[in-house]
């Protein structure tokens, strides 16, 4: 697939923190599923005076051309294009997430927050409302380590799996499958279900090395462990109902202390049926 051939862009939330790691970590993956990158910056010109808007507007524009640079500096190739809106980012992003292929904002931080739960961050509030799949990035850059899923025989699992293979594909990296049970006693039906899972959604997959595990302990905690060595995580929103808002215990978890980025997904179907094999052969890259 040739860069941004896709219909649908990578949007990218664009803030004072993180721009810089945020736009290139997107633009990787927007270069490895053939999409076009389009920045953006929302900020409430109604609640300012009048040169404070100036100051204000001049500002976002410095942020978008340093992050179109960080962009083009990690991948020539895709096309970007930047946009300054008037209103909350949240809601805006929110709202052209119904278009968007995915979106990724920058985590503010949140992964070195130990002691706090920052609900009220513009990057869960995304997460929890987005129509599309919600990359959150991380300041630092992930280690070349595997793509990272955890799954636990739901349905949202299932179409987690299937975005995390196709993430592994695009990004010629093997693939970590993860189901985390209670007890020893549950060790044995759950590689079973989890040999067939893999199986199954492994079969049109050519090429992506898959490793399986089944670990006991908490699944929040274990895979936030597992996610120390990954280059990308990717969770469902929620274990039941994963059409709905919000995020349930376990996406909560990698959102606020998973040190890779994490990719946020919600629906009832995988990724399009263009995000199959057909990237750019040779490609290696981290999300």
């Amino acid at each position: 697939m040739a860069l941004g051939s896709g219909t649908t862009p990578v949007l990218v939330g664009v803030g004072p923190d993180g721009a810089l790691p945020v736009a290139r970590t997107a633009a990787r993956v927007a270069a490895a599923h053939g999409r076009a990158l389009h920045l953006m910056h929302a900020f409430n010109w109604a609640a300012m005076e009048a040169p404070a808007v100036t100051a204000s507007r001049s500002h976002a524009e410095e942020l978008l051309a340093e992050a179109t640079v960080a962009a083009n500096q990690s991948e020539p190739d895709v096309p970007v294009t930047a946009e300054i809106i008037e209103g909350s980012a949240v809601a805006t992003l929110v709202r052209k997430s119904e278009t968007a292929f995915l979106v990724a904002v920058g985590d503010g931080g949140m992964a070195h927050c130990d002691r706090c739960i920052p609900a009220d961050s513009p990057a869960v509030q995304v997460a929890a409302r987005a129509d599309c799949p919600v990359l959150v990035a991380r300041q630092e850059p992930p280690p070349t380590g595997p793509v990272l899923v955890g799954v636990d025989g739901s349905a949202s699992a299932e179409i987690a799996l299937a975005w995390a293979y196709a993430c592994a594909s695009r990004h010629r990296s093997h693939l970590l499958v993860v189901w985390v049970v209670e007890s020893d006693a549950a060790v044995g039906e759950a590689a079973d279900r989890l040999a067939a899972l893999v199986a199954r959604h492994g079969a049109g997959q050519r090429g992506v090395m898959v490793e399986c595990r089944v670990v006991r302990g908490e699944p929040g905690d274990v895979l936030v462990e597992q996610s120390r060595a990954a280059q990308l995580v990717v969770v469902a929103a929620r274990g039941d109902e994963p059409w709905r808002g919000m995020l349930g215990a376990v996406s909560q978890s990698l959102l606020y202390h998973a040190p890779a980025p994490v990719l946020v997904v919600r629906g009832v179907s995988g990724p399009p049926a263009d995000d199959g094999p057909g990237h750019p052969a040779g490609r290696d890259q981290r999300p």
